[in-house]
């Protein structure tokens, strides 16, 4: 079976899908593998380290052609989509719930795509789930930007001229990402408040060394797979007001709240930007999507009333060499689990639950049950 890895398109994607350690993987598997040359050209891996690892180079207009599975980390471009050829498998970030065009084009190609982003969040998927392992290292970059950019520094520091106070940092949002930038906050020696609206999280926050916020706005959960459920208008209004205050006295507020498939929830409102500290700094990691803070722009900084607020798209992209590792680590463990090693081959086993959760087109349909409910506007 034919694996092929072409390069990014993206001209502001840093990340690329496979590095050589994982191509020695799936070629151990019995996989004939190929990637276009200059796959690593921005992790400055040389096309001579994939062809160590037992890859063969092949240019994308007869690689992507022949592949029976094909492997990429962003939506493919529409030109991407009319070379695969009927029956391949197609794996890679997809928006599906945002790029429809996308999802009919490759249902019409008779292309089996799974979503990377759909992964389940289940013990046996862990090693698979890109978004987590791509949360992850944005967290960090998070806490690192907001860290250079800030007008102090983070940890207490006791000197002869006296005694600097640590930063305050304040995170809202304590999933993945959220974790992380706690995490990397406390070891930078800041003093962290967090806020999740899923009070199970608490432990977790507090085992970091952060103090976790607690602001009564009703029930509230989380999804089967882990995902904090969206608000209600009346609750995020709660939860702004609630957390007014403690905006008020950070210095970084981190902000991380993300619904799959939906726009970000605004959850900073200018009112709020306005009543903190002159010097402050705000970061939004879901400016991608919406952004949680009004006034955000992606990849600008913006300046109200002397704080800032940066809106970082790719922060994973900011540290490409750890993040193409982990997720092509995901891709890689989702080929093993799947691969028949009696014919070399990847084998869509419709029954397995993993599949069931990430595949999006089969057979010259959609297949992806909350796919079509979107879709259909359910």
């Amino acid at each position: 079976m034919k694996i092929y890895i072409p390069r990014e398109r993206d001209p502001s994607e840093t990340r690329a899908a496979m590095v050589p350690e994982t191509v020695k993987k799936l070629v151990g598997l019995g996989a004939e593998v190929s990637v276009e040359p200059g796959l690593g050209t921005s992790l400055q891996v040389p096309d001579e380290a994939y062809t160590r690892g037992g890859a063969s180079l092949e240019p994308a207009d007869t690689g992507m052609p022949q592949a029976d599975v094909v492997l990429r980390l962003r939506p493919p471009p529409a030109d991407s989509v009319a070379r695969l050829k009927r029956g391949a498998i197609h794996i890679s970030y997809l928006d599906p719930f945002r790029r429809r065009d996308l999802v009919d084009a490759l249902a019409a190609a008779g292309v089996s795509a799974l979503c990377m982003e759909l992964i389940p969040r289940s013990t046996i998927a862990q090693k698979m789930d890109a978004l987590s392992s791509q949360a992850s290292l944005a967290g960090y970059v998070a806490v690192i930007l907001s860290a250079q950019r800030l007008n102090r520094i983070f940890p207490m520091m006791m000197t002869p001229s006296g005694t600097l106070a640590p930063a305050q940092v304040f995170i809202i949002g304590a999933g993945v990402a959220g974790l992380q930038a706690i995490a990397t906050a406390r070891r930078l020696g800041a003093r962290v408040e967090a806020f999740d609206t899923r009070p199970v999280v608490e432990e977790q926050v507090r085992s970091l060394g952060a103090r976790f916020v607690t602001i009564d706005i009703g029930e509230t959960g989380q999804t089967r797979d882990g995902y904090a459920k969206a608000l209600t208008e009346e609750q995020l209004a709660r939860q702004r007001a609630g957390m007014a205050r403690h905006c008020a006295a950070a210095d970084v507020v981190i902000t991380t709240a993300q619904v799959f498939g939906r726009r970000a929830p605004v959850i900073v409102t200018r009112d709020m930007v306005a009543g903190m500290k002159p010097g402050s700094l705000i970061v939004d990691m879901a400016v991608e999507t919406g952004g949680n803070v009004e006034g955000a722009e992606p990849d600008r900084e913006v300046d109200v009333n002397g704080v800032t607020i940066l809106g970082v798209t790719n922060l994973a992209g900011r540290v490409p060499v750890h993040a193409s590792q982990m997720y092509a680590s995901n891709l890689g463990n989702l080929v093993e689990h799947f691969w028949d090693t009696a014919t070399a081959t990847f084998a869509l086993k419709m029954d397995d639950e993993i599949l069931k959760g990430a595949l999006v087109t089969h057979g010259g349909r959609v297949v992806h049950e909350g796919v079509r409910k979107a879709a259909a506007g359910g």
